[in-house]
């Protein structure tokens, strides 16, 4: 094998430092990496091979056809947010067609899984537990088709079995984007009068902590990555990155996880997964409630290969070259933590935080155009947690960095 093919659709940042390792264990082996992205910025130190932007508007034919001209001898997803992991799915069918392998989920899988209905109704008959809901149909709402009358008092009566608090969010979106909350019967009139643009599911608010957990393989072989812990599950809606993130111990939900995760492995197996899942879930009562599966890589990927010591993208390499991956549960060897700055850090900041941790990145986070500040995962050593808080604070007070926020949920979560 010669070369093989990245799709990206968000910016490479994201994969620091994973994805310069693996390209770089590619090119020991002499095997050439092609970036194929459609977002953002790529140079020498984000990407060290082959690079072509493509139109963040290009076509599953249009990207297939891209690789395909560069003569890449296999592919491999790595986009996210889900509508780009569909656009992945439909050009590896024209990739596979054209005799070049490509490390996605099949079509019909993925099109399930983009799907937050779809995708409750696999998780319920798999035996995992989802929020109750219904599904709200826009066209319905809006009269376009068939006229039902009775359509809008099903919904509410649906509504009074499940209870208020509910949570409408579209079918097809991601990141949070879209959730609305309905807190009485008033606000779900007024949602459905409003005839929403995109069908929705309305569900039951679970509230507790929200985590996701990555699995990667194909068939026969999955790796679950440990646990990662992203903020607060309720009735309003938070940005993505707006809470501490973090992957480290929590002995009672890792031991009530184990099950869970079984489970999940083979539902993978059943729909065929080949890549990268991420799943979203919140862990309430001692049990874990399904929210998503997303048929791509996961937006806290960088957390789990930081304290397990693994690489996803070199899972993902290893399997375009045909290559075996062990499966199982991936344990954990420290802790990670994930944090947004107040703005731009500087080298200078960054350099000092070295100094007291293992700084594993600190990039601008930038979602839709949009700049965020720069996003920063650290790691250490379980019996480090005093010495690390220790440390963040002294760093705090001598440069206002990290912020008073984050130095106290930090400590609060080490320390409490």
């Amino acid at each position: 094998m010669r070369k093989i093919a990245f799709m990206r659709s968000v910016g490479i940042q994201r994969a620091d430092p994973y994805i310069q390792q693996a390209i770089g264990r590619l090119a020991a082996d002499g095997v050439e990496a092609g970036l194929f992205y459609t977002s953002g910025s790529a140079g020498d130190d984000d990407f060290p091979g082959y690079r072509e932007r493509l139109d963040r508007g290009v076509t599953p034919r249009e990207l297939a056809d891209a690789v395909a001209a560069w003569e890449a001898d296999a592919a491999v997803s790595i986009s996210l947010p889900c509508e780009n992991a569909l656009r992945d799915a439909a050009a590896k069918a024209f990739l596979d067609a054209s005799g070049i392998p490509t490390i996605m989920t099949p079509l019909a899988a993925t099109i399930l899984l983009v799907d937050k209905w779809e995708t409750k109704q696999i998780c319920k008959q798999a035996g995992l537990k989802v929020p109750d809901g219904f599904r709200a149909d826009s066209d319905l709402l809006a009269g376009r088709g068939l006229l039902v009358p009775g359509y809008r008092d099903a919904l509410r009566v649906q509504a009074e079995q499940i209870g208020y608090p509910l949570m409408a969010k579209p079918v097809w979106d991601s990141t949070s984007m879209g959730i609305r909350t309905l807190r009485s019967p008033a606000d779900l009139d007024s949602y459905l009068a409003s005839w929403p643009e995109a069908s929705a599911v309305v569900e039951q608010v679970v509230e507790g902590d929200l985590c996701s957990v990555d699995i990667v393989g194909r068939p026969g072989s999955y790796q679950v990555l440990p646990l990662c812990w992203t903020g607060r599950a309720g009735a309003e809606p938070v940005f993505t990155f707006a809470d501490l993130r973090w992957c480290g111990p929590r002995v009672e939900a890792d031991a009530a996880f184990a099950g869970v995760a079984r489970t999940l492995v083979t539902l993978c197996a059943h729909l065929g997964v080949t890549g990268s899942v991420n799943v979203d879930m919140v862990y309430t009562g001692g049990q874990f409630v399904i929210l998503e599966i997303n048929p791509r890589i996961g937006g806290a990927t960088t957390l789990s290969c930081a304290a397990s010591g693994t690489n996803t993208f070199a899972s993902l390499a290893r399997m375009a070259r045909g290559l075996p991956l062990a499966g199982g549960m991936v344990q954990r060897t420290g802790w990670a933590i994930e944090f947004l700055a107040d703005g731009r850090i500087s080298p200078a900041v960054v350099a000092g935080l070295r100094e007291h941790v293992e700084v594993v990145t600190a990039h601008e986070l930038v979602i839709d155009g949009a700049s965020h500040g720069d996003i920063v995962v650290v790691t250490f050593a379980e019996g480090d947690e005093d010495k690390t808080v220790k440390a963040l604070t002294e760093l705090h007070d001598s440069t206002g960095f990290p912020a008073a926020d984050a130095v106290g949920k930090i400590a609060s979560l080490l320390s409490p």
